[in-house]
């Protein structure tokens, strides 16, 4: 696996924040351990607003890539795969989809650090992966912009050992295009999900899965249980990072059948766990109830507002509650919002 790129160092605890730890510690306020994990990890979430799909996408991407401590200049002649959402498209609910205007933008960017870029993606409810291109709009944008595309679920596939060891599976099949990439940029759509509350940058992943292997839905997967599988395979892939289409969302009954919903969001990161996080935030919803995040907070990446640096709009003011189903175990999700308690 390709080493991890170099990223700005992301922002510093003060020495104020370091002596008040060490207070609550010996007033025996907090324990050692939760100081420990507090100064552990952080990470940096962009956040822009009044983004529209015929606005300057090309700049907010460039500024939220760099704000978040990417370095272009190690982007050059790198294998970058874009992996857009396009889980069951349709004309009639573009809304379902990641954009073609969100990968056309991301891929200019790259494109102007010198990067190979590819996208890719395997539906996890289409075996006509042409049939998904043609109706998501995506084809059309790829040919406008002469952007090869790999189809992840009939790719010849590579063994990665499981690297999370959340779920029994011992490891997954990668199409080659996923095994051989530098960097996978997942290009999620904003959505509510029905079994797991929030579907973003994370839970995208599942899409470089191959139908060849794993059927369609990959039951293999959910058999193994979704958080879980979420959680291994963020863990076994090369270094990923996240942009997510936060312009016109999904609410309701997500990731398929729910409704409109618009933000005028593009949120980025180059770490996943946190950008879902505040993913989940801007939705009014708590990343600590989400199960994939439960896995994932101090393992792949921070999940504790406190431990993420905001760049860009502060998430406060923009966020809104999405509507989600009337079930106990998503309206858990309302619950005891704010930061983690470690």
């Amino acid at each position: 696996m390709s080493k991890p790129f170099s990223t700005v160092p992301p922002a510093r605890i003060s020495r104020r924040a370091l002596l008040a730890g060490a207070g609550l510690v010996a007033a025996g306020f907090v324990g050692t351990r939760t100081v420990r994990q507090w100064m552990k990890q952080r990470a940096s979430v962009f956040v822009a607003k009044h983004q529209t799909y015929g606005g300057p996408l090309v700049q907010t991407i460039r500024d939220g890539l760099i704000a978040s401590g990417i370095d272009a200049a190690n982007l050059k002649g790198k294998k970058v795969l874009l992996k857009p959402n396009m889980v069951e498209p349709s004309r009639e609910a573009p809304h379902m989809t990641t954009h073609p205007a969100i990968i056309l933008a991301a891929s200019e960017v790259f494109r102007g650090w010198r990067a190979s870029v590819t996208v890719g993606e395997a539906p996890g409810h289409v075996r006509d992966t042409d049939m998904a291109l043609e109706e998501s709009g995506v084809r059309e944008a790829l040919d406008s912009a002469k952007l090869p595309f790999a189809d992840l679920n009939y790719q010849e596939v590579a063994w990665v050992e499981n690297r999370g060891h959340a779920s029994k599976l011992a490891g997954f099949w990668f199409p080659r295009a996923v095994a051989e990439a530098d960097m996978v940029v997942s290009l999620p759509k904003m959505k509510t999900h029905h079994w797991v509350g929030v579907t973003a940058a994370m839970k995208n992943l599942y899409g470089v899965i191959p139908g060849i292997k794993y059927g369609w839905p990959k039951n293999v997967l959910h058999h193994n249980g979704i958080p879980e599988t979420v959680f291994d395979i963020n863990a076994s892939l090369p270094r990923t990072i996240a942009i997510v289409d936060g312009i016109d969302c999904m609410e309701g009954d997500g990731p398929i059948m729910g409704t409109k919903k618009t933000m005028g969001l593009v949120v980025i990161g180059t770490n996943p766990a946190a950008v879902d996080a505040t993913v989940c935030r801007l939705m009014d919803l708590d990343p600590a109830q989400v199960p994939y995040l439960q896995l994932a907070g101090g393992r792949l990446g921070p999940i504790d507002d406190r431990l993420i640096s905001q760049q860009g709009e502060k998430w406060q003011p923009l966020a809104s509650p999405f509507q989600i189903l009337d079930k106990p175990h998503l309206q858990r999700l309302r619950k005891n919002k704010g930061v983690l308690v470690t």
